[in-house]
């Protein structure tokens, strides 16, 4: 049996793109022909893709996966095609995050909500990758549907991370990471705030490390740099890292002290996870899927009171045993997520065909 993957564009570094590649493994592992099929294709991952063009549908028996997060040709050809098709919902940004900084994508978001909806019956299955997210394919009309976590492969965040850059980073100061492009939804106006909050309030040693990759525009981006000039701080009390190698982001992650999230909208939040399995204890706004991934593990809040935010940072950072306790239960919490689970409900699912 064939198990093929649709997705609009592997991406180096994106997670939909990481996570259709450990799920082609896996179908092979299990002993099925499994190949990505993408409309684009980094030249970083040639070899690891092919081209949608490519596609040619096989036996009734055989399955399509498409990984849905945004409006492409993709919609159209699944409900065209003849043969058992599986949805993986990874969520669509409310396009209203972006109104007055991106028009556009304001609209490609607004398209891609209502783009899903017109998969309902054509689908044989639709997953999605947290309960939040199944919410959404239930509100739309699908009738069947499951979740499974995005798959991370843990290996990967044991490797060595980039030591010229964890050299750097250990100068002194307190470092607040948030992982996750830069868009409005993300918040990094209020990351901004609490950093200003602690510079006047509590001292001069933090700095905000920002990992991400910056927008296609530059409105919302030029909103967080006179922010943060208006809250007289530099570039260097903000540091926009941008599309980081692997190994990078390993070094931003091992020089953390606190992994701060304040993002509105999480339809999974793999940085959370991430963050866990790097030994960084969490600091997040209730948000989306944050508790879900979360569950009772890290520190989290439902009121973005900036300056109890700012204070709760600066114990996680300095408390010894107050970091042990939630590291501790990070550490529990990340068997909810460990890949041979993960793979273990991926396939349930898919044998309940």
């Amino acid at each position: 049996m064939r198990i093929d993957q649709w997705v609009p564009a592997l991406h180096w570094g994106d997670a939909i793109g990481d996570a259709a590649r450990l799920m082609r493994d896996a179908f092979r592992r299990w002993g099925h022909q499994a190949e990505i099929y993408a409309l684009e294709i980094d030249a970083e991952l040639e070899g690891e893709g092919r081209p949608f063009s490519e596609f040619r549908p096989g036996s009734a028996e055989d399955v399509v996966i498409l990984h849905y997060a945004l409006v492409s040709p993709l919609t159209r050809a699944l409900i065209e095609h003849r043969g058992r098709r599986v949805l993986v919902h990874h969520s669509v940004t409310p396009p209203e995050f972006f109104a007055g900084f991106d028009d556009e994508l304001a609209r490609i978001c607004a398209l891609g909500r209502q783009e899903l909806a017109l998969l309902r019956g054509h689908v044989d299955l639709a997953l999605a990758v947290s309960e939040f997210d199944r919410g959404e394919l239930v509100a739309a009309g699908f009738a069947r549907t499951g979740v499974v976590p995005l798959p991370l492969d843990f290996a990967r965040y044991r490797q060595p991370p980039n030591p010229v850059l964890v050299r750097l980073l250990h100068d002194g100061l307190v470092n607040l990471l948030f992982v996750g492009r830069v868009s409005p939804n993300k918040c990094h106006a209020d990351l901004i705030r609490v950093v200003a909050y602690w510079k006047r309030c509590i001292g001069a040693d933090v700095r905000l490390l920002l990992v991400g990759k910056l927008p296609r525009r530059r409105a919302y981006f030029d909103a967080l740099q006179r922010l943060f000039y208006e809250n007289a701080l530099t570039p260097a009390d903000v540091v926009f890292a941008g599309h980081v190698a692997h190994d990078d982001l390993l070094a931003y992650y091992r020089s953390a002290h606190v992994f701060l999230s304040m993002s509105a909208h999480e339809g999974f939040g793999a940085p959370l996870i991430e963050a866990m399995l790097t030994d960084v204890p969490v600091l997040a706004y209730r948000s989306g899927a944050v508790g879900e991934t979360l569950g009772d593990a890290g520190v989290q809040f439902t009121e973005k009171r900036i300056d109890e935010v700012a204070e709760m940072a600066e114990r996680l950072a300095h408390q010894a045993s107050l970091r042990a306790a939630v590291l501790e239960g990070q550490s529990r919490r990340l068997s909810a997520f460990d890949p041979t689970a993960v793979e273990t409900r991926l396939r349930r699912h898919l044998e309940e065909l």
